[in-house]
């Protein structure tokens, strides 16, 4: 089964710095039909206007995975990490026993992210920060795994959940398939351009939620970037 939420028909909160869209309850935004997809909880599509951000606070048992669609973000945490991720790539903080937090947009224009948190396998595990650079190139044409807890190759960050989230970049006229394996599910985006899924289209950044499929056929009528999340099923 494929189903699709419109950008339009995501949660919503906007205030003089932030714009964000809420796939799944959160903060003020309450739907009990979209409280999560499997371990996947927050599917936020987040909007930072120069100069603000979220300042220090706190999290535990929460793997956050934030991609960058277009500016930057700045991170920094009570263990003294500090990192600027850049429009196309990936940090990843693992909240754990606790963490303390800021997040803000330290650039001259707009930032745009996806904020994604998927709750652990293993709670109470020690927290920890990591950014990685993915340049457009790597991920042009193929999904590129970025974030994992399934997956070991070089240069993944790890999370601590059997979830992996890919990026693609797709030239114009150019498709991909995915091979689901039994008992998983997967949550998508298009965060540029818009797509088809197994004959469904589907428009810029909707929330595409997939269950009892076995192959993703995806293609798209110009060039499209895509998030994907690969996760396992829960009864």
């Amino acid at each position: 089964m494929i189903q699709v939420t419109p950008f339009e028909r995501l949660g919503a909160f906007k205030n003089d710095w932030l714009d964000a869209h809420h796939h799944f309850s959160f903060s003020s935004y309450y739907d009990p039909e979209r409280m999560g997809f499997g371990p996947l909880r927050v599917w936020n599509d987040d909007r930072i206007q120069a100069g603000t951000g979220f300042d220090m606070h706190g999290h535990r048992d929460m793997e956050i995975i934030t991609y960058v669609r277009r500016g930057a973000i700045t991170h920094t945490d009570h263990l003294k990490n500090v990192g600027r991720t850049e429009a196309g790539d990936v940090q990843v903080m693992s909240a754990g026993s606790g963490i303390m937090h800021a997040e803000h947009n330290q650039e001259s224009e707009a930032t745009e992210l996806f904020q994604i948190w998927i709750e652990p396998a293993r709670r109470g595990v020690a927290p920890a920060w990591a950014a990685r650079s993915f340049p457009k190139d790597e991920r042009a044409g193929r999904l590129l795994a970025l974030a994992s807890g399934r997956l070991a190759d070089e240069g993944v960050l790890p999370i601590h959940q059997d979830a992996t989230l890919f990026g693609a970049s797709m030239a114009a006229g150019r498709g991909l398939e995915f091979d689901i394996e039994p008992g998983r599910i997967v949550y998508l985006v298009p965060s540029a351009g818009s797509i088809v899924v197994n004959g469904i289209a589907v428009p810029n950044r909707a929330g595409v939620a997939i269950t009892d499929e076995t192959k993703l056929t995806i293609s798209g009528p110009d060039a499209f970037d895509l998030v994907l999340a690969d996760l396992p099923g829960r009864a």
